[in-house]
């Protein structure tokens, strides 16, 4: 699944040794796979090449512009869900009619900008944004590509936190109202509504979710052929799981020859939107070991990278692997793996039974290419990581680490303050 492997009791990426990475680039540090990149999106072209879908990446997964580059030039679209991933899309020179636009919440110069640059389609997420960007688009006088986001009311097993299809989430439209909207197309001059979108979460390991969706919206498109509304694109989303510790997600070929079928009596074309699945385990977060604490009744791995790094373990209690750059025949011992920040929930693993680390030793937190980096913060005033990509032999810097002048870059202090004493 991923290019990061022990040789000689060392932990590589690719060919290069992790730890002189880290020696080079210095720590908390960012560690991506090209060959894990390429691989996963080229295993989600093959697996569904029968219907040629256009697959685009999701922005949100990992936005450094590096690794939008590489899909963009292997033929990926992106989806984008900000003005700034939009930005970002613009910069690597992705393709506008490649460009899908989702967010329950576009701004009107979000949207202006987007109709400006033409892209394939906004996935509208309500009646009222639908109203917006008729009307911007009349002010642009542009007609303007719309894709309805169907809320289909299913419920993957996922995280609670990152499940987007259920009825009572704030994405999407229900059946009923997207009926009613698409008989009503007349009225939104300045608009296409060319297409359905559905996206029902994310780390979602099974397919029957998947299944019992498409099939709603299969039903839901027969019913609208019948009354002569013919759309042109179904946009199935993303959130195709990965492994983290123990799940057994399906392959790409095993998703494709499960729902192809399916997809196939639509007689639209596809899109999807992978994020995850292509980069999660491309990356790894390399971490210093600091202090090594013992109390009466827990035993405190301290490294130097905290929930500013990575935010998944306290904000979704989610499993990574951890492991040491350097294997040694040390005894195990259970210990919980801690970060520098002030608070409980700053943590990246509990109760984890561990081979012995020392001071200055180092570990890699194991499946951090999606939702690491793009999540990170600096909270406590702490600078970002820098983020390294790897190819076969060779490592290429692709975020420089940020100083401690850059926390402060955009900050003013009122003249009346300077002028102040005590």
């Amino acid at each position: 699944m991923h290019e990061f492997r022990y040789k000689r009791n060392y932990l590589y990426c690719e060919d290069l040794k992790v730890i002189d990475l880290v020696k080079k680039f210095g720590s908390p540090l960012y560690v991506y796979s090209y060959k894990t990149i390429l691989d996963h999106y080229l295993k989600l072209k093959s697996a569904f090449k029968e219907i040629d879908p256009i697959i685009c990446y999701s922005v949100k997964a990992n936005s450094n512009l590096a690794i939008l580059k590489l899909l963009v030039k292997e033929g990926a679209g992106l989806d984008i869900v900000s003005g700034g991933e939009l930005f970002r899309a613009i910069k690597v020179g992705c393709p506008a009619e490649r460009i899908v636009y989702a967010s329950v919440g576009k701004t009107d110069k979000e949207i202006e900008e987007a109709i400006k640059r033409r892209i394939l389609f906004f996935n509208v997420e309500s009646l009222s944004e639908l109203e917006n960007i008729n009307r911007i688009s009349q002010i642009l006088n542009r007609i303007t590509n719309v894709a309805i986001r169907i809320n289909p009311d299913v419920e993957p097993k996922t995280h609670k936190f990152i499940t987007t299809g259920k009825i009572t989430n704030k994405f999407g439209i229900d059946f009923e109202s997207a009926y009613k909207i698409l008989n009503m197309h007349k009225r939104f001059a300045y608009l296409n509504i060319c297409g359905l979108h559905i996206h029902i979460g994310s780390q979602i390991t099974e397919t029957t979710p998947y299944i019992y969706a498409i099939s709603k919206m299969v039903k839901f498109i027969q019913k609208l052929k019948k009354e002569a509304i013919n759309l042109k694109y179904l946009n199935i989303g993303g959130g195709l799981g990965i492994i983290y510790d123990k799940e057994k997600p399906q392959t790409a070929k095993e998703f494709a020859d499960k729902i192809l079928p399916l997809l196939k009596r639509t007689g639209l074309k596809i899109i999807m939107e992978p994020g995850r699945f292509i980069v999660g385990n491309a990356g790894i977060l390399v971490t210093k070991v600091l202090y090594i604490k013992s109390t009466l009744k827990k035993k405190f791995i301290i490294v130097d990278s905290g929930m500013n790094d990575l935010i998944r373990p306290a904000l979704y209690d989610a499993y990574h692997k951890i492991l040491p750059l350097h294997i040694t025949d040390s005894k195990l011992s259970k210990v919980d793996i801690v970060g520098p920040i002030c608070e409980s929930a700053d943590f990246f693993a509990k109760d984890r039974v561990m081979p012995e680390v020392k001071e200055a030793d180092f570990l890699a937190i194991m499946g951090t290419g999606a939702y690491g980096f793009s999540m990170s913060s600096n909270y406590n005033s702490r600078p970002r990581p820098a983020e390294v990509l790897v190819k076969k032999n060779r490592v290429y810097l692709i975020r420089e680490r940020e100083k401690y002048n850059d926390l402060i870059d955009k900050e003013i202090v009122p003249g009346f303050l300077k002028r102040w004493r005590r």
